[in-house]
């Protein structure tokens, strides 16, 4: 560990962000601009290049290794770049350079006569990324840009390796941000955009074909929204009545409703009536107390906001996805968003932790696990590398009956008030024997703590029942269907509210329900791929240019596997130099044995030099005039100067206006003097 930390440190001083580790790349992110790094010309350089894994460590070698990949196999198998890390290390960025790459590699590789079809599918693909950043990511006390929510892009290509498309898949949008965010937090950049860098949104929309028309009712639909966060409830007189709206709320809900075109009074009634309905017929209404027409105003706010979120990335796809005929392979990228601790933790937390802890089972699966008995399986004399197993945690989360979502899950059915004291309790009865959850006996607040690989983090059990259950009134979607705005029209036209508040043993689809399973759905496909890992760390937590603190380093290079990573690779040179799989993949020995190697190799050189050299001092004398000397009698000659280059021949002209008796190429080199 000392050694990679120093290793890191020296690199990251120098200007050097990529490090090879074992199979996986280490980003360090600068905090500020690099200039050249992600140039069109270095792209072609790694694109180019005969052995792209012998150039400088960059996220383009990764790429272009996946697309060799995709290319190379008699039965081209599909390929996953895996980017993970924890908020702030570079994910985002990451994956926008790799996209850049496909979409720059397709368009180089593709005839002319297609060259337009395939840059107009770059540009599309390409596009997609700020309108998902606009409405997905926020600024956090983390990160500047910060995702929120994961996503999964495909990118197609055709027989040819020509990119011909790509598709969208989206997970868990923390759409709570859109009613309230944390201290010193931000919404999402949309709302901010409004006033300041537009543009390359509204270039985005109309280049994916989002037209005039529907971008203005993208953004009434938006404005109303920030409107409708303005409406403050007090309460009233009459404690029979409904709450009244504070003096300057009254014009913020004229305003909310004009935008988003549904009468006020209905507008009104809704977030301040309840409707029960005791039968198909007939129906009570009930005036909701001062707490519940806030929770109803936010839930209006976050069901218009998340539909319209699933709205673009639905026209997104049909955007720029081909047709299945077209396509036969993909390459896919993963952007999740990266482990998360704050002061407060909740729900959403929760299930971005549990996200990335199935990804790091897959990684220990995929290496730590399976290279080790790919090498026993191969003959090699092996000791398994001992590494941090994640399974014990996984089980307490989603685990069956008793673990926490599950136990969560079976609280939501129960037609009862939420009680965050008695779910504690049920909490520590059924998973006090697991190792991965502990309590805090002193702390007043309900709450659990997992000891996740990345770290411990503690969850608040207040409010977590009602975001997994995530009701949303029925009166809401009936106001919001009768809306005159086109789009916030067609968003709630299919929807069904009428099980929205009823009662019964009907099992009520939750949140971390949806998300296990969307993220069931992600992991079958990463296990049909051919992975390949990224992992982004964090130098400091202040985003501080070229600021490297080996504490929060080494906390990251430890929870991620990095450190048996690089152990098993050395293990594995020890046992054999060069172990070739059953697959022919080569694989490379750590950095300090491969230097060992490279001067083992330029003493042979040289000694194989100095005979060359000698030899060609006889042969000159040989065929000189009898007492003519080479060059002036007092002339020394020069120590010999070896230049370690892929190929010598390159440097044949090196000196073309002192060519010595027309000796070029390789004989040039090894004459030449210092």
């Amino acid at each position: 560990m000392c050694v990679l930390l120093k290793c890191l440190q020296a690199r990251y001083r120098a200007k050097v962000f990529y490090t090879h580790a074992g199979c996986t790349l280490v980003a360090l992110n600068p905090f500020q601009p690099v200039p050249d790094l992600y140039s069109l010309d270095v792209m072609k350089e790694y694109h180019c290049a005969p052995q792209p894994q012998e150039s400088k460590p960059h996220i383009f070698i990764v790429a272009e290794e996946a697309y060799r990949n995709v290319q190379g196999q008699v039965e081209p198998v599909n390929q996953s770049l895996v980017v993970s890390g924890e908020s702030g290390a570079g994910k985002t960025w990451t994956s926008r350079c790799l996209m850049k790459y496909y979409a720059t590699v397709a368009a180089s590789s593709s005839l002319m006569k297609s060259q337009d079809t395939v840059e107009r599918i770059e540009k599309r693909v390409l596009d997609s990324n700020p309108i998902m950043e606009a409405f997905g990511n926020a600024c956090t006390l983390r990160n500047s840009n910060s995702s929120r929510f994961g996503k999964y892009i495909q990118l197609q290509l055709n027989r040819s390796q020509l990119l011909v498309g790509a598709s969208v898949q989206t997970y868990l949008l923390e759409k709570t941000r859109v009613a309230g965010q944390p201290v010193n937090e931000r919404n999402f950049h949309i709302f901010y955009q409004a006033k300041d860098c537009f543009d390359e949104t509204v270039e985005a929309m109309v280049h994916l074909g989002i037209n005039a028309e529907k971008q203005g009712h993208i953004f009434r639909i938006l404005a109303g929204l920030l409107q409708l966060g303005n409406v403050i409830f007090c309460s009233a007189m009459d404690e029979s009545q409904p709450c009244d709206l504070e003096e300057k709320s009254k014009d913020f809900m004229h305003r909310c409703a004009s935008l988003l075109c549904v009468p006020v009074e209905e507008l009104q009634t809704c977030l301040r009536v309840r409707t029960l309905r005791a039968g198909k017929q007939s129906a009570l209404f009930k005036p909701c107390s001062l707490a519940d027409c806030s929770v109803r105003r936010d839930c209006l706010a976050k069901v218009i906001y998340a539909q319209l979120f699933e709205w673009l990335v639905t026209f997104i796809n049909d955007s720029i996805c081909a047709d299945n005929s077209t396509w036969c392979n993909f390459i896919g990228l993963l952007d999740v968003y990266g482990f998360e601790c704050f002061q407060f933790n909740n729900l959403e937390q929760l299930c971005i932790n549990y996200a990335n802890e199935k990804l790091q089972q897959h990684f220990v699966a995929h290496y730590l696990k399976a290279q080790q008995e790919e090498y026993v399986s191969e003959g090699l004399e092996w000791s398994f590398v001992k590494y941090q197993d994640n399974q014990g945690c996984l089980d307490l989360i989603e685990g069956i009956p008793t673990g926490v979502f599950s136990l969560l899950n079976e609280e939501c059915l129960l037609n009862r008030a939420s009680d965050a004291k008695q779910f504690r309790v049920r909490l520590e009865k059924e998973l006090s024997d697991n190792g991965s959850m502990s309590w805090d006996k002193f702390s007043k607040q309900p709450h659990f703590t997992v000891a996740h690989y990345a770290g411990k983090v503690s969850y608040q059990i207040e409010g977590m029942m009602e975001k997994n259950k995530d009701p949303v009134p029925p009166e809401l979607i009936h106001l919001l269907q009768k809306s005159e705005n086109p789009l916030l029209h067609q968003l709630f036209a299919d929807r069904d509210p009428v099980g929205q508040g009823t009662r019964g043993l009907r099992q009520v689809v939750t949140v971390v329900s949806k998300f296990k399973n969307s993220l069931e759905n992600l992991m079958k496909i990463l296990h049909s791929t051919t992975p390949h890992y990224t992992r982004c760390i964090k130098p400091n937590t202040d985003c501080r240019p070229l600021t490297f603190k080996k504490e929060e380093v080494i906390m990251q290079l430890e929870a991620c596997g990095i450190v048996e990573t690089i152990h098993i690779s050395a293990c594995s040179l020890k046992k054999n130099s060069v172990a070739v799989s059953l697959s022919d993949r080569v694989y490379l020995p750590p950095a300090a044995v491969r230097s060992w190697l490279v001067r083992r190799a330029v003493r042979r050189w040289h000694r194989a030099a100095i005979v060359l050299q000698r030899s060609w001092r006889k042969w000159r004398v040989s065929r000189s005039p009898a007492g003519f000397s080479l060059g002036h009698p007092h002339t020394k000659w020069g120590s010999i100067k070896l230049h370690y280059q892929r190929s010598p021949l390159l440097y044949a002209d090196l000196h073309p206006d002192h060519k010595r008796d027309g000796v070029t190429g390789l004989n040039q080199i090894l004459l030449e003097s210092t």
